[in-house]
């Protein structure tokens, strides 16, 4: 029985009949610009089992590589304390030897592959090569130093109850990990949620060999495809068809998903073109399932899901260990903003209540990750019976909306500055592509009307400042190619992301705020 099974028994008429109107509604127009129409109740019924996020592996791989490290280092200075030997190893000689065993472990345990899910999970299997690893980089070490400095008997008893000690931490805390792991595989909590992407028989094959494998952690919470039943059927290998590929897109966004796997041969190049058209703008993994292709490239260019090979054709932007990062670089550098800037804040704030009626902040809505809607804090710069909190009109210059305050802080985009509080609480980043209105547009046309792939500006948490403004594009969008460039600079910035390039943004901002030509 599947994962998907076990939730459940399936209504197959009810499901077929859903699947049939969603289709139907596939053909009609779109209700704006770039969005999906509805999904049909079923699949929301779904996407509702998976709003909650999921225990990166990667991200508990890396805290338990830091976790051996610290307690092998602990480990060896407390064997130190107790047993010292003959006092020929100073403290520090005997910290630097237990660094060195500590690092030397966490890179033996790596080569000896200690570190994957099966490994993890397998109780018993793997214990041998743990202790193996731990061996040899305590012999090369304490070896090494012994050939130096020499070893007397009280010595060798040292490392002896030191050796014990860190074998024996390392055998228990790999058992409780693997009870850890398998509990955690069971309720959810670390695992991939994966979709399907096309029916029939490729998609068939493929969750069979995914379900095959011993230590899977992936989920297949359903399978799209725009195809009706006679090529696709409703249920495949007991999963549900939840709707069509236009339906997948809204419900990758009420979800989150980590994958989307596309199983189609390579010979259906102009369908999996017209796919990857629509599903390129979400932030989510896209493999090509490569099990039923003849065609066979060179083993590097496959990933693996288990054993089943894969064709990555678009990799989650900003993922794992670097959002980790990313969010560290953020909470850092907002509170050095807000301990640099409170005086303009407090001053701009008396400004702004003692010029106009009204309330000093202004909320507006935006477009955030993963086209989530979030309230955005700003300065008040308009008068407040004039304010447009939809921003469906731009601001224009001269415009009679804006205060005398409030021309001056948006030139200098003081206004912005209460959206630092925005980064604090984790809808905003410091640097990243600018989140727009829900309902911003040029000249009665949606921006996602005019540019194509719009929304892949949403794949990352938005950002105070971005490439796009530092390169001048701020301020009034009053002509397409003034939108056009900036989604180009903001993918830009996606597509090479790193910590030196949000540090290159960020000190190049106040520079390049000087320049105040196109905001009003």
């Amino acid at each position: 029985m599947n994962k998907m099974e076990k939730s459940g028994q399936f209504d197959v008429e009810a499901l077929r009949k859903q699947v049939s109107d969603a289709e139907n509604r596939s053909n009609a127009p779109m209700h704006s610009a770039g969005e999906a129409p509805g999904i049909n109740p079923y699949a929301r019924q779904i996407a509702e089992q998976f709003r909650d996020g999921t225990h990166s592996p990667t991200i508990i791989i890396g805290q338990l590589r830091l976790l051996e490290f610290l307690t092998q280092f602990v480990i060896g200075l407390v064997a130190y304390y107790f047993a010292s030997g003959d006092g020929s190893d100073g403290i520090l000689m005997r910290a630097i030897m237990t660094a060195i065993v500590s690092a030397l472990t966490v890179v033996a345990l790596q080569l000896a592959d200690t570190y994957s899910i099966p490994a993890l999970r397998a109780r018993v299997r793997y214990l041998p090569r743990v202790f193996a690893a731990f061996a040899v980089a305590f012999v090369l070490t304490t070896g090494s130093f012994s050939l130096f400095r020499g070893l007397s008997a009280a010595t060798a008893e040292s490392y002896t109850t030191w050796f014990i000690a860190g074998a024996l931490f390392l055998l228990l805390e790999r058992l409780l990990v693997a009870q850890g792991v398998r509990k955690w595989a069971r309720n959810g909590i670390m695992e991939r949620r994966a979709v399907i992407v096309g029916g029939g028989e490729p998609a068939k094959e493929l969750i069979r060999m995914l379900e095959l494998q011993e230590d899977n952690d992936i989920r297949i919470c359903g399978i799209f495809d725009d195809r009706g039943e006679k090529r696709s059927p409703i249920m495949v290998a007991g999963y549900p068809k939840l709707g069509t590929v236009s339906e997948l897109v809204e419900f990758v966004r009420m979800t989150r998903i980590d994958m989307l796997i596309i199983a189609l041969p390579l010979s259906a190049e102009a369908r999996i073109f017209q796919l990857l058209k629509k599903l390129w703008v979400l932030p989510v993994d896209i493999r090509l399932a490569a099990h039923a292709n003849r065609l066979r490239f060179r083993p590097r260019a496959y990933s693996h899901v288990g054993d089943v090979p894969m064709l990555d054709i678009f990799k989650k932007p900003i993922r794992d260990w670097d959002s980790v990062a990313k969010r560290a670089f953020d909470i850092f550098f907002t509170v050095i903003a807000l301990c640099l800037l409170w005086p303009v804040m407090i001053a701009t704030a008396i400004a702004v209540k003692a010029t106009s009626e009204g309330p000093v902040f202004f909320m507006q809505k935006r477009h955030g990750f993963n086209n989530e809607v979030i309230k955005v804090f700003k300065f008040r710069s308009m008068y407040t019976n004039m304010s447009d909190p939809s921003a469906k009109v731009v601001v224009t210059k001269g415009d009679p909306r804006v205060t005398r305050v409030g021309r001056f802080i948006r030139k200098t985009s003081i206004d912005e500055l209460p959206q630092l509080f925005n980064v604090l609480r984790g809808e905003l980043s410091l640097v990243g592509p600018r989140p727009h209105a829900v309902l911003a547009q040029t000249q009665d046309r949606a921006w996602a009307e005019i540019v194509d792939g719009y929304f892949a500006r949403h794949r990352v948490r938005p950002g105070v400042t971005g490439w796009a403004q530092i390169n001048g594009w701020r301020g009034e969008i009053d002509n397409d190619d003034k939108i056009k460039f900036r989604t180009a600079y903001d993918l830009y910035y996606i597509e090479n992301w790193s910590l030196w390039f949000d540090l290159k943004i960020l000190f190049l901002t106040p520079v390049r705020l000087l320049n105040t030509e196109n905001a009003y």
